[in-house]
This record gives structure tokens, sequence and C-alpha cells, in this order.
């Protein structure tokens, strides 16, 4: 492990802060105690020797032993070095004088830790970057976990010659998968033969949603039942249309004019999620871009992945 190196004249300023700071054993003893984290370091401290031995002592070790009191050395000199109160050493005898020697010796420190603050939140930064990067690499591969689960019951549902067991298990794995990416899906979700009704939030928009599996691809008029339920709701109110087997030209055309309300998405998408080729957040932000762009509401993933 690399040892953590600090300036000796940093070291010995604050050792002579701290001796001056407070004149009573017992509140240097305080401001220590209420400063420092790991305080172990007084477990080899005898606090009825001379105040300059004990700081002396104190120091020694934590120098002696960086790599584990780093944080708190650095963190010591710069609340001695923030002291800018010496009224407490007024009313001792010669108390001008204490006060005088007490402020000097934090100036003295002060200005040798120039720079201490700054990189110490440098690397307090780099200690959370490395934290939330390592945060994000776990909820990935939970994420990798569950979508897992969901491509093989997605699987089992393709060879189903069940329409209405695929249809609820269908429903089941979209609740799933909006939950997963924090799409707060709706208590609302029902299904109507093999098409399912629900909704879910995303990006400062409500969306309503439908799927629908069927063997060929779906007509316009099966998504006219979404666009008008779209035409009563707020202008924030955008839909989501899954088709399992595609669309008709007809449909997309027809849809893709005028006010665009819906997004069309498929199978290939849906299986590109669960493949966790892209996040399903990504591929309603880049379907949705392209549908304001260019007027097309069916960008397919092999556009988006090409």
């Amino acid at each position: 492990m690399e040892t953590k190196k600090i300036n000796p004249l940093a070291i010995v300023a604050l050792k002579d802060a701290l001796s001056t700071i407070y004149w009573y054993k017992k509140d240097l003893k305080l401001f220590l105690t209420n400063t420092l984290t790991d305080q172990t370091v007084f477990l080899y401290v005898d606090w009825e020797d001379y105040k300059r031995n004990i700081v002396d002592k104190i120091i020694n070790l934590m120098v002696k032993n960086t790599n584990k009191y780093y944080d708190d050395l650095i963190n010591l000199m710069l609340c001695v070095a923030d002291i800018e109160d010496f009224t407490h050493l007024k009313h001792l005898e010669d108390g001008k004088l204490k006060i005088q020697q007490a402020h000097d010796a934090v100036k003295k420190l002060r200005r040798l830790t120039v720079g201490f603050e700054l990189r110490m939140k440098e690397e307090i930064k780099s200690e959370e970057n490395k934290k939330r990067a390592q945060e994000q690499r776990d909820q990935q591969t939970a994420i990798r976990g569950e979508l897992d689960g969901l491509r093989k019951a997605y699987c089992d549902l393709i060879v189903s010659n069940d329409p209405q067991r695929r249809g609820y298990e269908l429903e089941k794995l979209f609740i799933n998968i909006f939950t997963l990416f924090d799409l707060d899906p709706k208590a609302s979700f029902k299904i109507v033969g093999e098409q399912i009704d629900g909704a879910f939030s995303f990006d400062n928009a409500d969306y309503l949603f439908e799927a629908k599996w069927v063997n060929s691809p779906v007509q316009a008029k099966d998504l006219d039942s979404l666009t008008g339920k779209l035409q009563r709701k707020l202008d924030n109110t955008l839909g989501l249309f899954l088709s399992i087997n595609g669309y008709s030209d007809e449909a997309v055309s027809a849809h893709s004019s005028g006010r665009r309300l819906l997004l069309l998405m498929d199978g290939a998408d849906l299986m590109a999620v669960l493949e966790t080729r892209i996040d399903l957040k990504e591929l309603l932000l880049r379907k949705r871009r392209h549908a304001s762009q260019t007027g097309n509401i069916y960008l397919k993933i092999s556009e988006i992945l090409k």
C-alpha cells in the first residue's frame, strides 16, 4: 500500500498550534475528541503528561501510521487552521501574549495547509465516483440477472399455444419490466383478450400502454383505440403500443401524420431490451426523439443499433 506523505513543516506547525491554542489539557482533549474520528490513538497517550508531550505523542503516532490516520490528520490540520477566535485565552496571565502566539501559530499552519482542502475534496470526489461506479456496476449486474429471467419467461411464451395464458403472462412480464426500469407502472393494467392496457410514467410524461400479440402485423384500426384515449388526456400524455409481430405500412403511415401521440414498439425491440442490448429508457428516448425530428413513430431497433 502506498504511504501518503504530508509536508513535515506542516506537521511541526500543527504541533505548535495545538500546544498554543489551548492552555488547559482538558480543553485540548475535548477538541481532539470532537475532531478525530479514529480515537484509537488516545490509547497510547498519558493525559497526565505535559501538554506538548501529549501533542507530540498523538501527532507522531498519526504520522507513523499515515495510511490509517491520513484523513483524520488532514481534517485536524484544516480544523485548527480554521480557528480564528482565541478569546478563551484572554483571562489567562499574559492573555494578550498567549492570544498572539496562538494566532501566529495558526496563521503559519494555515499557510502550510493551502491546497490540502482542495486535495482532500478531490480525493473524496474520486472515492465517491469510484463508489458510484461500483454501485452502477452492481445495479447493472442485478438488472441483467432480472432481465435474463424475464427473457426466459418471454421465450416460453413464444412457443405457447394458449392465448389466454400468453396474455396474462405478457401482462406480468411488462409490469416487471416497467418496475425494473423505475417507470412506475400503474395498477390499472388489464387484459382484454390478448390485448393489455396499462400506464406508466417516464421523463416527465405519462404514457398509456397497450400490447397486442397476434400472428399478423397490427393494422391502423388497431391503433385507433389508443389514439382515441390519448386525445381525451392532457397534452403531456403519450402512448406506447407494442405489437409483437410488428405493424403494417398503412398503420405506421396513418399515425405518423398530424399530432403524433404514439410510439411503436415490436417484438424485436422487446428482445433487445431483454438481452440487455439496449436500456428500455434509452429505447424510449431514441424513439421519441426520432418521432419528433422525422415524424416516423416506428424507429426499429435495427436502425438504433446498426
